[in-house]
């Protein structure tokens, strides 16, 4: 692993350009260190690429040929829940880095600091879901994954306040809304160090999505926008879903996001 970077776009780049699962996180967390201790320079000379370099498994399909999510209830089942959380931590690593990489020149130093930080966690999160499906006599790419996530941030790779309203304040907020179920899922069939590993993400989920909700609310200011009416026309403009309850509302007012927020855009309220 090269780790002749000099500012942090070449480092953040390094990290989008690993196409192997385990080397992106080993990266990712070598990119964080060297930040933190001061030895990458907040300049910006290396563009990000399109598509992050991914192995060439897990097989991608659209999400609508994905096969349903089930239960927790047998090995096969808690595999595929850990295989599509190991995807999900995977394309965390890669979301956190790319943001720095395309919007870090245009924003105080703090972002990239809040950023590193998240991309950190999504690395460390990662090596623990994959060491965990290893324990299982798995592997991520044995099962298919879908492209969902990166196809959603890309239509957002101009806009940074759509970025932060699509990425961080709907998609990593649906993941507070249901990963304590799936907690209750792993405990129910008596894998507790699963359960214990997705009760470590959901904790640090909360503050990636403040991260996300802190910055969102800088843009909002300083253009003179009310964030909650952005946040709903951001996101009725560039995701193509629909946001579900139930919600964890609890969760969502930590993360400093209440529910003026996303209350309007649900399926019920949503305009069409």
């Amino acid at each position: 692993m090269n780790q002749e970077w000099d500012n942090i776009s070449t480092a953040v780049c390094a990290v989008l350009g690993c196409g192997k699962a385990s080397d992106k996180a080993v990266t990712a967390r070598a990119v964080a260190t060297k930040w933190r201790s001061g030895d990458l320079l907040h300049s910006f000379t290396e563009l990000p690429p399109n598509r992050p370099a991914r192995p060439p498994l897990p097989k991608l399909l659209d999400p609508s040929e994905m096969p349903r999510r089930r239960k927790a209830g047998n090995d096969n089942n808690r595999r595929a829940l850990l295989h599509a959380v190991a995807h999900i931590e995977l394309n965390a690593i890669d979301l956190a880095f790319d943001i720095i990489a395309r919007f870090g020149n245009i924003m105080p130093r703090s972002f990239t600091d809040d950023w590193i930080g998240v991309g950190d966690d999504e690395a460390r999160h990662f090596t623990l879901v994959n060491s965990r499906l290893k324990a299982t006599e798995s592997f991520y790419g044995d099962l298919p994954a879908h492209d969902g996530l990166w196809q959603s941030s890309m239509e957002t790779a101009k806009n940074l306040p759509a970025r932060l309203a699509v990425v961080p304040m709907v998609l990593e907020a649906r993941g507070l809304d249901v990963t304590p179920a799936m907690i209750k899922q792993f405990e129910s069939s008596g894998d507790q160090v699963s359960a214990e590993i997705l009760q470590t993400i959901y904790n640090d989920e909360i503050d990636h999505v403040r991260v996300g909700t802190k910055w969102f609310k800088f843009l909002a200011y300083k253009v003179n926008k009310d964030p909650e009416t952005w946040f709903q026309e951001l996101v009725r403009k560039y995701f193509r879903g629909q946001l579900k309850p139930p919600f964890n509302t609890a969760a969502r007012t930590r993360a400093g996001m209440p529910t003026e927020y996303y209350e309007p855009l649900t399926v019920k309220k949503r305009k069409l």
